[in-house]
């Protein structure tokens, strides 16, 4: 007995508890991958694994369909793979550890991966289900969506006949999505020196933000932990001197980060307007934000004798340090890195003016590393305006030229642009209509989907993203809605048995 057992449609929660036993972040694919190919191998179908360990399987229509339009249906296999400080697994080896709370399901300290698993879940029912009288089926899942959509760009889909493709990756219930922004990653390196210099350790961490996914949750402008770290740490340089040891914060670019934690060489004349400026900045935030992120927080310690500590050992760079010894940035990089981090753009930068309420432009600091190579900073960038997200691009390597450092770009993916002739729209708009007795509502977005990437390789795709309840993806919160799932699959098979 699983722990998703009685829970309609049961091959659905059976399947996609499956997926949660796999561990399937981006760029760690292969097992999942290979668990399709094996499905694929149990019930006789035919199939292709590509070298990006994409996988399409194909189920020929039943009898009486065969002469109906194929269908495709779509969706990822890695999930964006967070845990909380405290949590004991290893994303990269062990299981989730999954329950259920209500109408949902949830993961014990880990993200739960409906996104998208739940799409994998589905046509894997699907593809099984011998009661379903269906036309070709064509199911596509890819890999490293989460990190700039490399699967849907390196898989051939010559092979394919349909021209209808169901992308199963949206997270609200009675929405069809027909059309998304486009993205592309940055990542900037920053070259620090660093010198031994010598007094107290001051940590500073900023935690108990909602954080969220940058795309679904970037216009409810949430506190980004790695943006109020740099504000933070730039308004401290006026006060009192200080060297940054250590800077990190979030742990992927399309997620707004939680948490960020900084290391800081201070005189012990300075640990009490230290405190206080600290303290006031706390304040602060939680004025700022009491409507929109009430629970951030600030906690600052700082060491005794000096400050050291067992684990503060690893900045040191010889044996013969004393306990108030640091390997830490000298003045000028101290001063590069905390101006960069304060004077970078985050957020929304521009709102539609074709479409109310939709974010036009936009980017993430997802993630901040002080490494050996320097200060390396993580964004997701997204617009649905191809020069505007060029021109945010070059204004980050801009940005970074000024203080020394150099960027590169990957995952660059383009807008999915709103279809105006959608014989799929209609068809899923009056389907609807007639489950559920009201109108979806039909939306273009600005969180990214692969649709754009596809079209691109299959002329005169119509495509329309859907998909059950699935809330705070990409956090450690994230909830699937049970009654949610059962409804959108049974919406599903509908619109898969339902002729022209």
């Amino acid at each position: 007995m699983g722990v998703l057992s009685g829970l309609y449609p049961q091959r659905v929660f059976d399947h996609f508890e499956e997926l949660t036993r796999i561990p399937r972040g981006s760029g760690n694919e292969k097992a999942v991958s290979d668990h399709l190919v094996s499905f694929a191998k149990e019930h006789d179908l035919f199939y292709v694994q590509d070298a990006a360990n994409n996988v399409i399987i194909i189920k020929e229509a039943s009898a009486g369909y065969e002469t109906e339009e194929p269908l495709i249906l779509q969706g990822h296999m890695d999930m964006v793979a967070v845990k909380d400080a405290d949590c004991p697994l290893s994303l990269e080896h062990d299981a989730l550890e999954i329950a259920v709370e209500g109408d949902t399901v949830y993961a014990k300290g880990t993200s739960l991966g409906g996104d998208d698993g739940i799409a994998v879940a589905y046509a894997l029912a699907v593809l099984e289900d011998e009661t379903l009288s269906h036309p070709r089926l064509e199911a596509v899942f890819t890999t490293d969506e989460e990190v700039g959509m490399n699967g849907a760009a390196a898989i051939d889909l010559s092979m394919l006949m349909g021209r209808r493709l169901l992308n199963i990756d949206s997270e609200e219930e009675g929405i069809l999505t027909v059309g998304c922004a486009g993205g592309v990653r940055v990542h900037s390196v920053i070259p620090v020196n660093r010198k031994r210099q010598q007094g107290s350790l001051a940590r500073i961490r900023i935690y108990g933000l909602l954080g969220g996914h940058s795309g679904a949750e970037i216009h409810k402008q949430r506190g980004n932990a790695n943006v109020l770290m740099g504000r933070l740490l730039n308004g401290l340089s006026a006060k009192v001197p200080y060297a940054l040891v250590s800077c990190t914060g979030g742990t992927k670019d399309n997620a707004i980060p939680i948490e960020a934690e900084a290391e800081l060489i201070i005189s012990p004349e300075n640990r009490e307007t230290v405190k206080s400026a600290v303290a006031e900045y706390e304040r602060t935030y939680q004025k700022e934000y009491v409507n929109r992120d009430a629970g951030v927080r600030i906690e600052l310690t700082i060491g005794e004798n000096g400050g050291a500590q067992t684990e503060e050992k690893k900045y040191l760079s010889g044996d013969t340090a004393t306990d108030s010894d640091y390997e830490a940035l000298d003045e000028d990089s101290t001063k590069t890195v905390v101006r960069f981090l304060a004077s970078v753009p985050d957020g929304v930068q521009a709102m539609s003016m074709d479409i109310s309420g939709l974010v036009e432009t936009s980017l993430n600091m997802g993630i901040v590393r002080l490494t050996g190579k320097g200060l390396e900073t993580d964004h997701s960038i997204r617009s649905s305006v191809a020069s505007a997200k060029d021109a945010l691009r070059e204004k980050l390597t801009a940005l970074s030229a000024l203080a020394g450092g150099t960027v590169s770009c990957h995952g660059d993916y383009p807008a999915w642009e709103y279809r105006k002739d959608s014989p799929l729209r209609e068809q899923m708009i009056v389907q609807y209509r007639e489950m559920f007795g009201k109108e979806p509502r039909v939306e273009v977005i600005h969180a990214g989907l692969e649709c754009g990437l596809l079209s691109a390789k299959l002329p005169g795709l119509d495509c329309v993203s859907f998909g059950p309840d699935l809330t705070d993806i990409h956090t450690t919160s994230e909830r699937m809605h049970i009654a949610s799932v059962g409804r959108m699959y049974d919406y599903l098979r509908a619109l898969i048995e339902k002729k022209k």
